[in-house]
């Protein structure tokens, strides 16, 4: 699979603050033998990161968008409106998967607003913005996303 990583924070993007979560994301794929074609690090600004999703998706470069940072219920938290914004459909049992098996360790998970929805022949994924909450997230859900892509590139369900 070809892999965008895309890290939202002010800080992180004003190199301000050191990037955990977007390294260990690509570790992780990596670890899966994904292909990580791109990482990206973008201000918490609305604009901004819709218009990093939609050139990132719209590229014909990547199969899987990851972000991470901006799903949480902070004020400057725009990755779930950014993605709604240029989704042309929301799959809810993705992150519905990523907050439960989260629970599993870690209360405050379920406050985690992050979606999945495809743009295109590209599925996009909201990991929350820690590196243990990005990982535990992408670990819930991996297993899927293979055959989300492949199907998303019209290949059958069976």
């Amino acid at each position: 699979m070809r892999v965008a990583v895309l890290t939202i924070s002010d800080s992180v993007s004003r190199g301000e603050r050191e990037d955990f979560s977007g390294p260990a994301v690509v570790a992780f794929c990596r670890g899966l033998n994904w292909e990580i074609v791109e990482t990206v690090r973008v201000s918490d600004d609305l604009a901004a990161v819709r218009d990093q999703l939609r050139g990132l998706a719209d590229s014909g470069r990547l199969d899987l968008i990851l972000t991470t940072g901006g799903t949480g219920i902070g004020p400057r938290d725009n990755a779930p409106e950014a993605t709604q914004a240029v989704a042309e459909r929301v799959i809810p049992g993705i992150a519905e998967e990523m907050r439960r098996k989260g629970l599993e360790e870690t209360p405050t998970a379920v406050l985690s607003r992050g979606l999945a929805a495809t743009r295109g022949k590209t599925l996009i994924v909201n990991l929350p913005g820690s590196p243990k909450g990005a990982t535990e997230s992408i670990e819930a859900v991996a297993h899927l996303l293979p055959h989300a892509v492949h199907v998303l590139h019209g290949a059958r369900h069976d």
